[in-house]
């Protein structure tokens, strides 16, 4: 049985995550209380037959209750069930942000004291723990509510006891750095096709820029230094137990440079029988 436990900072993406776990076959519960989930997930191992696929949302709206989700976890492994975490999170200025155009209430606002700000800053610093379990971290503060769905749906549509997921993002230096990379390259050292006028409006997807990027010697070295650090490295993070690795490849504007590398990688990967998804979270930005 595939048993997924979604969590993370109010605001953070929860119920779009869980609909699209939901889209892709799981049966689905929001707002699970810590104390009631050894119960549900004993239920639900004895009905795996009918129940293969399950996940459920458990986060501060328990209030007192969810300081149990660490008993609760110990239970379930004590049990020998297995499971994942997916924690979704944002920067402070989105969420605050996020919850001043839904004018709805934060979890904590009743029990932590003063600004929106602080209930978010205390509820960031009580999920600590809960953040460093977590087997996938996602930060929403970025993408769009279609590329989290995409990037749900890539974590869960496989075998999740294929083995680790390598996910290669590209992105934009410009925009911020994605939180949630595990290891983070900087392409911006490489000649830049932004420059070149029948270049600018395309993007690494297109063969024209991957043949200019790749043009340079400095740039095929490059390529091959990080094929090596990443042969090296991944069979480390897979002895450790890691879930998934994010390998984030930056240029400026995260249109041309990073998408070129960050595709030739996730094609490597492939090709060698690594479970590995790619997206590009600034392609489609000015």
């Amino acid at each position: 049985m595939e048993f997924i436990i979604v969590t993370g900072l109010s605001g953070g993406g929860k119920s779009r995550a869980i609909n699209a776990l939901e889209d892709i076959g799981y049966y689905c519960v929001d707002n699970m209380p810590p104390k009631l989930i050894t119960k549900f997930a004993e239920l639900c191992a004895q009905s795996k037959e009918t129940i293969s696929k399950v996940a459920m949302v458990t986060d501060t709206r328990s209030r007192d209750h969810f300081s149990g989700i660490y008993d609760t976890l110990n239970e379930i492994e004590a049990q020998k069930i297995n499971y994942k975490i997916l924690f979704l999170e944002a920067s402070d200025a989105v969420l605050v942000r996020r919850y001043k155009e839904t004018r709805r209430k934060h979890p904590l606002a009743d029990s932590v004291p003063g600004s929106l700000e602080n209930c978010i800053r205390h509820e960031r610093e009580l999920l600590i723990p809960l953040r460093a379990k977590a087997d996938y971290v996602i930060d929403t503060s970025l993408i769009s509510p279609a590329q989290l769905k995409e990037s749900v749906v890539k974590l869960f549509l496989g075998d999740l006891s294929a083995g680790m997921l390598v996910r290669c993002l590209s992105f934009g230096f410009k925009y911020g750095n994605p939180t949630e990379a595990d290891l983070m390259f900087d392409v911006r050292c490489l000649p830049n096709p932004f420059y070149q006028d029948e270049l600018k409006n395309l993007t690494g997807l297109d063969k024209q820029v991957h043949d200019y990027v790749m043009q340079w010697p400095q740039s095929g070295d490059y390529l091959n230094r990080l094929y090596d650090l990443i042969d090296y490295l991944l069979p480390l993070y897979v002895n450790e137990g890691k879930s998934q690795l994010v390998v984030a490849i930056g240029c400026t504007g995260g249109k041309h440079r990073s998408v070129t590398f960050a595709e030739l990688i996730y094609k490597r990967l492939q090709q060698q029988g690594q479970r590995v998804s790619v997206s590009h979270r600034d392609i489609q930005k000015q």
